[in-house]
């Protein structure tokens, strides 16, 4: 009997890609070469799985164009790159590689709000430049982490994780706005108390953006809710782009309604907003929220232990739908 056809639609470990050779007739991106919706089209007209990256839009002209393809494993925890509907009504299978990153990605959220408030990256810049030739005692004063408030907008299992660094490791005073409230033994766990976006946004030091991307959550942060923020109040973004409306973003950091942010994810990514890259209290950094060694291992090997366990007959480990089974048999 001969093996599912797989396609690996980015460069991934080798290793890894071995072990799906072990169940799989795969073709490998191995160049890591950025291919256009047509040639992704063309690379799956024969394929039977496809493991992605977040990169790929599966939408329904693609799923015609894969007449076998039954399942896509995502390697990443956003599947916004999905369209979930489609694949259900086409019968294809999606799943995502969530929990494998979440403390991982709230470290990094840390860091990136510590970065943001003690302005590492324009001091850097300063000193690089060799600017830096006395002590002022302004020079550089940003805003304090401890004992100060942090707003988290989004509070699943990564918003949980700022939280309890926050809170249990800095004595920040822990505010969220989620779609639904946490239960009390969760929110007692996290220090964190439920509020409204427009009190959060108000009263927080340091927001925090981890809402996954949907309709619903687009620019979910704009003027009107920059507008509402404290001029010495700093925002973090490492959700998804488009949760920000990054030219509203950029004008506000000019203007100085806001003191500073820090961005992981761009509307449009890679391509990141002009103004973004002209205005100094921004620090910015290309989408690596998740990126540790052990961390995205830890994801490619999620991502090909569904498509194993999909094709075994064992059925997905971490499914994002619920397709109507054999459709595409």
């Amino acid at each position: 009997m001969s093996k599912p056809r797989i396609l690996v639609a980015r460069a991934i470990f080798p290793d890894i890609v071995d072990r799906l050779r072990e169940h799989f007739d795969v073709e490998a991106n191995s160049d890591d070469v950025i291919w256009t919706q047509q040639e992704l089209a063309a690379r799956l007209a024969d394929k039977d799985g496809v493991l992605t990256t977040g990169s790929q839009r599966v939408d329904a002209a693609l799923l015609a164009a894969a007449p076998r393809l039954k399942i896509c494993a995502n390697m990443a925890v956003g599947y916004n790159n999905f369209d979930v509907d489609a694949m259900t009504a086409a019968g294809v299978q999606g799943t995502n590689t969530p929990d494998v990153l979440t403390e991982t990605t709230a470290d990094f959220g840390f860091a990136l709000l510590m970065a943001t408030a003690r302005r590492l990256t324009e001091s850097e810049h300063y000193l690089r430049a060799g600017q830096w030739t006395k002590w002022s005692y302004d020079m550089f004063a940003g805003s304090d982490i401890h004992g100060s408030t942090l707003g988290i907008i989004g509070m699943g299992r990564i918003g949980q994780g700022i939280a309890r660094r926050g809170a249990h490791g800095f004595g920040m005073r822990v505010i969220y706005h989620n779609r639904s409230r946490l239960a009390p033994a969760l929110e007692a766990e996290c220090k964190a108390t439920y509020v409204g976006k427009e009190e959060l946004l108000r009263t927080a030091d340091h927001v925090m953006l981890v809402v996954p991307y949907s309709a619903a959550s687009h620019h979910t942060i704009g003027a009107a809710e920059l507008a509402l923020m404290k001029p010495t109040a700093t925002l973090i973004n490492i959700a998804r782009g488009g949760i920000v409306d990054d030219a509203a973003l950029a004008v506000a950091l000019r203007e100085q309604r806001i003191a500073a942010a820090g961005l992981d994810v761009f509307e449009g990514e890679p391509s990141v907003h002009p103004d973004l890259l002209t205005v100094p209290n921004v620090v910015l950094t290309p989408h690596i929220a998740s990126a540790t060694v052990p961390t995205r291992r830890a994801m490619a090997n999620l991502a090909a232990d569904n498509l194993i366990a999909f094709f075994d007959g064992r059925g997905p480990l971490t499914p994002v739908n619920q397709p109507v089974p054999g459709l595409r048999a």
